[in-house]
Formats: C-alpha cells, sequence, structure tokens
C-alpha cells in the first residue's frame, strides 16, 4: 500500500507546484549575448506568445516526466527521470521569467495541458521502460525542433527570450540521447504522427489563449 501511495502524493505534490506555484530554477537565467532592444508592440505580443507556447511545452514535460517516474519499477530510471524533471523546472521557471518582462500571461488551459500530457505519461509508462525511454526521445526531438523554429520566429531583438530557447534547446536534445542510451527503442510512425498533430494543437492553442 505505501508503496502505491509514495508515487501518487509525489504525482500531486508535482502537479501543485507546476500549476500552482512560482517555480523557482537551479540555475541561473541564460544571459543573452547581445543587450535586448526596445520591441514594438507587435514584437512583444508576438515574443510573449511564443513564450507562453514555450512554457506550456514545460508544463506538459514536468507531467510527462512525473508520470513515467511513478510508473517504473526501476529506480534508476526513477532517479533519471526526476532528474530530467528537474533541468525542466528551470525552463519552466525561465519561461515564466520571460512571459512576466514580456507582460504576457502563461495559458489559461495548463491544468488541461497537465493532465492530457500526466495521461500520456503514463501510458508510455505502462508499456514498459524502453518504449518510455523512446517516448521521452521522441518528444525531445520535437519539442528541439519546435524550439529551433521559435528561434526563426522571436523577434532579433528580443534577445533575453533567444537566449533561454537556445539553452532549452540544449537541454533536450541532451535528454534525447540520454534516453537512447539508457535503452530507448523507436515508436511507431503512427505513433509519431499522433505525437505531432497532438503538439501542433496544443502550440496553436496555447499561443492564443
Amino acid at each position: 500500500m505505501l508503496r502505491t501511495i509514495d508515487p501518487l502524493l509525489v504525482a500531486a505534490d508535482a502537479a501543485l507546484r507546476t500549476l500552482f506555484s512560482k517555480p523557482h530554477a537551479n540555475r541561473p537565467v541564460p544571459p543573452p549575448d547581445l543587450p535586448p532592444v526596445e520591441l514594438t508592440p507587435v514584437e512583444r505580443r508576438e515574443a510573449g506568445a511564443l513564450m507562453r507556447v514555450n512554457h506550456v511545452g514545460e508544463v506538459c514535460a514536468q507531467a510527462l516526466y512525473t508520470a513515467q517516474a511513478a510508473t517504473t519499477r526501476d529506480p534508476a530510471l526513477r532517479a533519471h527521470l526526476m532528474a530530467a524533471a528537474d533541468e525542466e523546472t528551470d525552463h519552466l521557471a525561465w519561461t515564466r521569467q520571460r512571459l512576466d518582462a514580456l507582460g504576457a500571461k502563461p495559458s489559461l488551459l495548463n491544468p488541461l495541458w497537465y493532465a492530457g500530457a500526466f495521461g500520456l505519461g503514463l501510458v508510455a509508462g505502462r508499456l514498459g521502460d524502453p518504449v518510455s525511454l523512446g517516448f521521452v526521445a521522441e518528444t525531445e526531438r520535437q519539442v528541439e525542433a519546435h524550439l529551433d523554429s521559435h528561434l526563426d520566429r522571436l523577434p532579433p531583438g528580443d534577445t533575453a527570450s533567444r537566449a533561454v530557447v537556445v539553452q532549452m534547446k540544449l537541454d533536450e536534445a541532451r535528454h534525447a540521447a540520454q534516453a537512447w542510451s539508457a535503452g530507448a527503442v523507436d515508436l511507431p510512425a503512427p505513433a509519431k504522427l499522433l505525437m505531432r498533430v497532438a503538439s501542433r494543437v496544443m502550440t496553436t492553442v496555447a499561443h492564443r489563449i
């Protein structure tokens, strides 16, 4: 009974901290290469919308890693997943800081995004550790590509947001490589397609709400 309750308590605590408390980063926010310049109102709105999407992605990352850590029976893998979740907490804090600086709000649908991602994490975890790790690897690959596209869309003058996205992209690539090294299996094409469709829905909606 205690073995069942403990992961549930950890999952509940993670959900409450992600959705209702201010995240605190263990690492300092990445410094920009160049000083930021004053953004036009249009540039500020677009940068805020893009960073809201990135913030939603980090909300989902917390849900995914927490759910997968709760389902694995391998203590080493659980520790690995929770360590990755800690790094994603840095991303959560950094993106929230950029939202505040840009005068933008987090997505109103964050509880929904968290619940959906947590459910996907549970399903992936129940399919076994190799599949769960494959899900991590594919998720991080898609996130890396998504962040790359944001570097093309962020205003050049918003060097502070760009520095955050660059560091996030490096971290996501490392998480994917670690998942492959830990024994991830390649997911079937239909699963990858479904993940891309779900991601497209999330990013499109979160850009506006």
